[in-house]
């Protein structure tokens, strides 16, 4: 299998642009995940009594199959490709929320219990990928195995954001006050990137995780009717104004690989 160029990491150097892109992929992916799953296709659950097709699960099915062949690409990929990347990260968010809201609600784990199963194997993810390589570092992404392992961890953190910003907003918060929740705990982690000497590694991933919740509850603020605290907007057309908004950013933005430095990895 063909490995990136020296020095160079198959995934975006970290900037205001990258988390910008991300925080809407995230949102797109909560869109666009429902679009399919309920719009489309027609939610399923066990409470609805319904005998039809299962839109959750088989949305999954989709988002997954899209997910498993870019992952491929992104892999079998010589450099960074930005179109392919972001395309990836698309695939993953909204796999996570189909396959999130098909663990809570068809299977009825519920929001705490999808939440706490998916947090411990972000971290056994992570856990192995270091004890595996030596370091989770974002740009130390250069061999096949470093990037499987960050796709994995990735669709894991994906998965787990959705169940979170469902249960925050479910337990009394809102959409609203589940955005402003998960997008005040991103200021502090940004406050405490600048300010102190805290590990950059940890505090990438914690923000990285944290988008997620984050475009969920917003997605969903979006989407979601009037009567449940949202502004009722078209699941398809919010999905392809975020796409637009992402497009464009990507092609205004610079992009450009993260440079692999073995000594700031940890």
């Amino acid at each position: 299998m063909r490995r990136a160029i020296s020095g160079e990491a198959k995934v975006p150097a970290i900037t205001l642009g990258f988390w910008l892109i991300k925080i809407l992929a995230t949102t797109l992916g909560e869109t666009g995940g429902d679009a399919v799953s309920m719009s489309w296709l027609g939610e399923t659950t066990p409470e609805a009594g319904a005998n039809g097709i299962n839109g959750y699960l088989v949305g999954t099915l989709i988002f997954g199959a899209a997910l498993t062949l870019l992952v491929w690409l992104q892999i079998r990929a010589r450099r960074f490709a930005p179109w392919l990347y972001w395309a990836t990260i698309i695939a993953s968010t909204t796999a996570g929320t189909t396959l999130a809201d098909f663990a809570t609600r068809s299977l009825g784990i519920g929001y705490p219990g999808g939440s706490l199963l998916l947090l411990a194997l972000v971290l056994a993810s992570l856990f192995t990928w270091q004890r595996s390589l030596g370091t989770v570092a974002a740009d130390s992404v250069t061999t096949p195995a470093a990037e499987l392992f960050y796709w994995i961890t990735i669709t894991f953190s994906q998965t787990l954001g959705t169940a979170l910003g469902d249960w925050v907003a479910d337990a009394g918060a809102g959409y609203g006050g589940g955005a402003l929740l998960f997008g005040s705990a991103l200021a502090v982690i940004a406050l405490l990137a600048f300010l102190t000497r805290a590990n950059r590694v940890a505090l990438f991933w914690a923000a990285f995780i944290l988008t997620r919740p984050l475009g969920a509850t917003v997605g969903d603020f979006l989407d979601k009717p009037f009567g449940s605290g949202g502004l009722e907007v078209s699941r398809t057309l919010a999905t392809l104004a975020l796409a637009g908004a992402i497009a464009l950013l990507i092609l205004v933005l610079p992009q450009r690989p993260g440079a692999h430095s073995p000594a700031d990895s940890t």
